[in-house]
């Protein structure tokens, strides 16, 4: 193993850990309701997980193959939960998400930040759901748009991950 390849899994390692303690806090809030942390963990276990995304399936072409050459020494597969950074973009670029949704949209209806969303009455207009993100503390799952992240799932992935970066 080079060193460059040492100093990438150490940071896939760093970023598990960050994403595994915002599960925790996320866990945490279910007790007690704090709306403002459980967004804010929702959004640093995103953040963290895009990071791994990131360095396990980079975009540019000239770092693909350092991809392909960690993913195969830590054995991730190409359909690992991890490699999908859809939600982390929504997140990060919810400010376009917002101008879309009011470029394409004629619903005057914008629920945001909804807690419990598949316990709620869907609410459809035009074949698109109006919950914009929402999370279900009961199945540990984020919602954006009709679209669902199994959190658990994810950390499942983080820990399976986090063991292979030790063999």
């Amino acid at each position: 193993m080079t060193l460059q390849e040492m100093i990438l899994i150490d940071e896939i390692v760093l970023q598990t850990k960050i994403a595994k303690r915002a599960a925790e806090r996320l866990l945490a809030t279910h007790d007690h309701s704090d709306p403002v942390e459980t967004w804010c963990s929702i959004q640093s276990i995103l953040g963290a997980t895009g990071n791994i995304s990131k360095i396990l399936w980079p975009t540019k072409q000239k770092y693909k193959e350092r991809g392909e050459k960690l993913r195969k020494l830590l054995s991730v597969g190409d359909d690992n939960p991890l490699s999908s950074r859809k939600f982390r973009n929504h997140f990060e670029h919810y400010d376009e998400r917002v101008e879309e949704w009011f470029e394409n949209s004629v619903s005057a209806v914008y629920v945001d930040r909804a807690m419990n969303p598949s316990l709620m009455a869907p609410r459809f207009f035009n074949g698109k759901s109006n919950v914009h993100r929402g999370y279900n503390s009961y199945d540990h799952t984020l919602v954006f748009r009709g679209e669902i992240l199994d959190l658990t799932e994810l950390m499942e992935a983080l820990d399976t991950l986090l063991t292979n970066c030790r063999l």
